[in-house]
């Protein structure tokens, strides 16, 4: 059999890199080529190295005091597919992730319901935004990742005195996503983690201590810092199984939109309400995985997406 290809994985998160590497090294993978992605130089004219080029580039990113990774990220995306590489989660795949207006307009478009969604740039655009929704609405960053400047209101006058506030965050480029309030009758949202053309689990995130809900160890262990957030320890885990399965008519839909749009790796979230309609809110192309939720369930998701590249290339 031949040798396996090298593997280059751009990245910005070192944290997030242990359980991918562990994953690529237990499939058999010898040539592991990490690329950081904080700063750097394309030249277009320069082909890029042989192998398979993996997309591990955050939204969230800027978080991390990386401000140009998205930008580097997206000439980067698009000089290695206009050599022919091969790239897992490539540009279009990364334009989504760092969309949530796109992610909104593609599930829409493989008929997966979703909370009425507006983007808005600049304070006046915003509050007429909030005007016309009927009922409480949410706002957050049209690229996110974290949870990152979620709120939620109750009235357009509500939010314009957000707005007119000197720690309002507008986020990368000042886009803000004003989004439908979806009560929940249980305080959970649910995950579907899809790789390659396949269902691998589902699971519920426990939302009463708010939305950061990334799954890592890594980010588990910076929250458990902080009063009253759950530890990565497994003693009082925020993740549990969901009986969702593979069958189920709305994970059809996503394997679908996955394949289509070049997604090969996918934690894609949705929230139910008191009548059992599901709303699709969120694409995570980074998707992480929660090491004590695998053990307890007898999935390493990083393992199973290594496992699928090796078998994509056989």
């Amino acid at each position: 059999m031949p040798s396996l290809p090298a593997i280059h994985i751009l990245y910005e998160n070192e944290d997030w890199m242990p359980p991918l590497l562990d994953g690529l090294d237990h499939a058999g993978f010898e040539d592991i080529r990490p690329v950081e992605l904080v700063e750097g130089l394309v030249d277009p004219l320069t082909p890029p190295a042989e192998g398979v080029w993996i997309n591990r580039i955050s939204p969230s990113s800027h978080t991390r005091g990386h401000s140009g990774t998205i930008e580097l990220g997206r000439e980067t995306l698009y000089w290695l597919e206009s050599h022919g590489r091969r790239v897992v989660n490539g540009l279009n795949a990364f334009e989504l992730e760092v969309s949530k207006l796109r992610q909104d307009m593609v599930l829409n478009r493989w008929g997966i319901r979703t909370p009425k969604t507006v983007l808005a740039v600049g304070a006046q655009a915003i509050v007429q935004a909030a005007a016309s929704f009927e009922g409480p609405f949410i706002t957050k960053h049209n690229q996110g990742g974290k949870g990152l400047g979620i709120r939620l209101f109750n009235s357009a006058p509500e939010l314009a005195h957000w707005v007119n506030d000197p720690d309002f965050d507008a986020g990368p480029g000042g886009k803000v996503i004003l989004q439908q309030y979806i009560q929940s009758p249980e305080p959970y949202i649910t995950r579907v983690e899809i790789v390659g053309d396949r269902f691998l689990f589902a699971m519920r995130s426990d939302t009463s201590s708010g939305f950061e809900l990334c799954p890592s160890d890594a980010c588990q262990l910076e929250q458990s810092k902080a009063p009253e957030v759950c530890p990565a320890d497994g003693s009082s885990s925020k993740f549990s199984a969901s009986p969702i399965a593979a069958d189920d008519p709305l994970v059809q839909r996503y394997l679908a939109m996955c394949a289509a749009e070049g997604i090969e790796i996918a934690g894609i979230e949705f929230i139910e309400d008191a009548y059992g309609n599901r709303y699709t809110y969120d694409i995570n192309g980074t998707t992480n995985y929660s090491g004590v939720f695998g053990e307890k369930i007898g999935i390493d998701g990083m393992r199973e997406f290594a496992r699928y590249l090796r078998n994509s290339l056989a």
